[in-house]
């Protein structure tokens, strides 16, 4: 469990450097970027695998907080159906990311609850908890900080069908198919 916790602190910490340290991450920006996205990108990477790792451990031996009823899963696949939509939804500007201003920290937020909707060991309230109070606290501080735009399209209306379409087939191939390929675990049973 110790390395899901470590990588959850190094990649949550260094996407939230903004929050808590905006401006020592302009300033290491500042100073040299492409030596703090390469460290930035290293720290979040080693994160990542911590985590993958850890929580793989986590899973073979799970201490369970609750188990949630079966018909759950359903409501937590609805709830996701548009996590990719949302996911892509910055870097194809449209009427879609207009309105949300932050769709991918709603899909943050969408993925973590549908999470724990159905997964109820300590390893599952860990993670997704922690990305769902993650994504919260930034979501708090972008209202007291200058937006950074990312890199993407230019804003057209066209850009809202493709994310739909898009959104949905990543959708529909991530729940038949990958999400058992990738995590091992089939969404519907």
């Amino acid at each position: 469990m110790w390395q899901l916790f470590l990588g959850l602190v190094l990649l949550l910490g260094m996407h939230s450097i903004s929050i808590v340290a905006g401006g020592f991450r302009e300033r290491m920006a500042a100073a040299n970027e492409p030596a703090w996205k390469i460290g930035y990108s290293l720290v979040s990477l080693a994160g990542l695998i911590l985590i993958v790792h850890g929580y793989g451990l986590a899973r073979q031996a799970p201490d369970m907080l609750y188990t949630a009823p079966g018909w759950l899963r359903y409501v937590a696949a609805v709830l996701l159906l548009p996590l990719f939509i949302l996911l892509l939804a910055p870097y194809l500007p449209g009427r879609i990311s207009r309105a949300l201003k932050h769709p991918q920290l709603a899909a943050v937020k969408l993925w973590a609850v549908a999470h724990l909707l159905v997964n109820g060991s300590v390893a599952d309230v860990l993670l997704f908890g922690a990305f769902l109070i993650w994504a919260v606290a930034v979501r708090v501080s972008l209202k007291h900080r200058p937006a950074r735009r990312p890199p993407g399209a230019p804003e057209m209306a066209l850009n809202d069908i493709v994310l739909v379409v898009a959104g949905l087939g990543a959708y529909a191939l991530f729940l038949l198919w990958l999400h058992r390929a990738w995590i091992g675990v089939a969404p519907l049973g």
